[in-house]
């Protein structure tokens, strides 16, 4: 029987803790490794639903890509979120393990792995880590296509590709030919990506400001959403690593879903 410490070494095997980003917190959040796993149940985040979902499904180990903790908690009551979270997976005995930005920035991670999903194929990273164990480490990746296409046709691509109904475009040219692709929030890379000579950008998260400077400067953007950019490259990336799980059943959340709806 595999014991979450396993499971912990197929995961940071595949994408060390060394690779995350200084802000960020990842690892076991919640539990005891030496616990023996009974099912694994995997989600972006850690709701109260998704732990309710764990308890009927039987699974004792809940893998996020969002941490839980972002930072150390002053104390742990119900009078929180985070609190309760905390109160109620400690109380049924479920561990909880994060890979947020190490996952991202891994060799065939979540930065790899969109760009593949999108039917290319880019070694050129926004960003490399300061830890790579290799130079495909990092995040953020720059496709440089031979010749231009139209902007719209990279829009259908990407909602076909990514199964996304509705998302923002921000259109400062009709056509498009180096593109920077950032999963999640990537406003913080869009700087180096235009000095990289990126027309485009495919990310989440994007705000108002950005939008309305790098239209300015000539960048289009495509703004898929923050769940939508990652949940199932999260997925698909989580299938790379759980033939390491072996005999472990692993489960999907039906309660993992993208706060935003479309009025």
């Amino acid at each position: 029987m595999k014991k979450i410490k396993d499971i912990i070494k197929a995961m940071e095997d595949f994408a060390p803790i060394r690779l995350k980003e200084d802000f960020d917190n990842v690892g076991l959040m919640v539990g005891n490794k030496d616990n023996e796993v009974k099912k694994i149940l995997l989600s972006l985040d850690c709701t109260l639903e998704v732990i309710e979902e764990a308890k009927e499904k039987g699974a004792n180990l809940i893998i996020t890509h969002h941490p839980l903790l972002f930072i150390k908690p002053k104390s742990i009551t119900t009078d929180t979120l985070v609190g309760k979270k905390i109160i109620e997976l400690i109380k049924n005995d479920i561990s909880l393990y994060s890979s947020h930005t190490n996952l991202d920035s891994a060799s065939g991670g979540l930065n790899e792995t969109i760009v593949n999903i999108l039917g290319y194929d880019s070694k050129e990273l926004i960003e490399v880590n300061k830890n790579a164990r290799n130079s495909n480490e990092g995040l953020g990746r720059i496709i440089r296509l031979d010749k231009k296409i139209k902007l719209e046709t990279l829009i259908n691509e990407v909602k076909e590709k990514l199964n996304i109904d509705n998302l923002k475009v921000v259109k400062a040219s009709e056509e498009v030919q180096n593109i920077a692709v950032i999963n999640g929030s990537g406003s913080s890379f869009f700087d180096i990506a235009h000095r990289k000579g990126a027309d485009c950008i495919i990310t989440g998260d994007t705000t108002y400001h950005f939008a309305s400077d790098y239209k300015e400067m000539g960048v289009s953007i495509i703004d898929t959403g923050h769940f939508l950019s990652e949940w199932l490259v999260f997925l698909q990336v989580i299938n790379k690593i759980k033939n390491q799980f072996e005999d472990v059943e692993v489960i999907i959340s039906e309660h993992s879903k993208d706060p935003y709806t479309f009025a």
